[in-house]
């Protein structure tokens, strides 16, 4: 067993060299694929709690995280992780539990803008990464999403 500090020409490993970092187009692109599945597993929760006032609002949300979770999948031929990460199982969690103490309806917009951000972070992120004829749909993806967020900004 090698010892750094008794080997100095051994190398030094850093934590933070094992932290999955995406490092090509479709590391960014697989990135924003699992960041919308798990956006979408939440909302997949909060339409079948929500009050119906804003059942419409959780569905368009839902419907276009589909969407574009299917766009992404078919840039990277299929090779994704359809059940996105753990995240995704938070995501359903989180929403349950506030069902059983609380009403789903717009109070949570504030969270739903919050996750949204994520989600924002990473299209910009993979837009950033990727080709040019990959880019203008994410671009376009991401202004949809832009666009349903300011539709609902009465909410708040």
């Amino acid at each position: 067993m090698t010892n750094t500090s008794l080997n100095p020409a051994a190398p030094h490993l850093d934590p933070e060299d094992f932290e999955a970092r995406p490092t090509t187009p479709n590391d960014h692109l697989r990135d924003l694929h699992t960041r919308i599945v798990d956006a979408k597993a939440g909302f997949d929760v909060m339409v079948d709690k929500a009050e119906p006032a804003f059942r419409d609002v959780a569905v368009s949300f839902r419907d276009m995280h589909a969407a574009h979770a299917e766009k992404i999948a078919i840039m990277l031929h299929g090779h994704v992780e359809p059940d996105g990460s753990l995240m995704a199982t938070v995501n359903k969690a989180v929403v349950s539990l506030r069902a059983f103490f609380d009403e789903i309806d717009a109070d949570v917009m504030e969270q739903v803008r919050r996750g949204e951000d994520h989600v924002l972070a990473a299209f910009r992120e993979a837009e950033a990464n990727c080709s040019a004829p990959q880019e203008v749909e994410l671009i376009a993806m991401r202004a949809e999403l832009e666009n349903l967020l300011k539709r609902t900004a009465h909410l708040d």
